[in-house]
């Protein structure tokens, strides 16, 4: 018995690059036509891999989780304190002012503005990277408190879901062409939490 045809394409790519297109444009800006000249699959290869917009839309929320959550975690490791590592990772948020393309913000915070609690899946994927994601930073702040650098004795949970909220708002700050000095302001302010109770 033959099998069947070989897949023409590698599913790993095709999701990365709609997770590419999703971000830039969001789910109700992705069109169909956009995915497949994207990703390079036709009609029938993206429904039978990936099915319909909405369940692509799914995974690739669920591989961005992944693969931004491996690097977080790897930035950590490399890290050479709690402290440098969060604060690394709320300037690169600021930074993205000077991205190629302007500022595209986080996809699981963009999907949270976009959606809302309107699509129970969506919203459970967003819970599950903003979890991903604090528990990155609550492993920081342990980290931090233990070495020194972080002088605040707030509870890590605690004070890394602080961190993930001021994160999402500083790149929301970025996104609306904030005044540069307004959103430095911002980010001086949410370090101070790094060091008070």
């Amino acid at each position: 018995m033959r099998a069947g045809r070989p897949r023409q394409f590698d599913p790993p790519v095709a999701l990365g690059r709609a997770t590419e297109l999703f971000w830039s444009r969001g789910y109700e800006g992705t069109s169909l036509q956009g995915l497949l000249a994207t990703t390079g699959l036709s009609r029938s290869s993206l429904y039978q891999t990936f099915g319909d917009k909405h369940r692509l839309f799914s995974r690739c929320l669920e591989y961005y989780r992944e693969k931004t959550a491996a690097a977080m975690w790897q930035r950590l490791e490399e890290a050479p304190s709690g402290r440098a590592f969060v604060e690394l990772m709320l300037r690169r948020a600021v930074d993205e002012r000077d991205a190629e393309g302007g500022p595209r913000g986080c996809l699981v915070l963009n999907t949270a503005t976009e959606f809302g609690h309107r699509d129970p899946d969506v919203t459970h994927q967003v819970q599950l990277a903003l979890s991903a994601f604090r528990a990155v930073f609550e492993e920081a702040v342990r980290r931090g408190q233990a070495d020194g650098s972080i002088r605040s004795a707030r509870d890590p949970h605690r004070l890394a879901a602080y961190i993930v909220a001021g994160m999402g708002g500083l790149r929301t700050l970025v996104k609306a062409d904030e005044d540069r000095n307004h959103v430095q302001d911002a980010l001086d302010v949410l370090l101070l939490a790094l060091d008070r109770d």
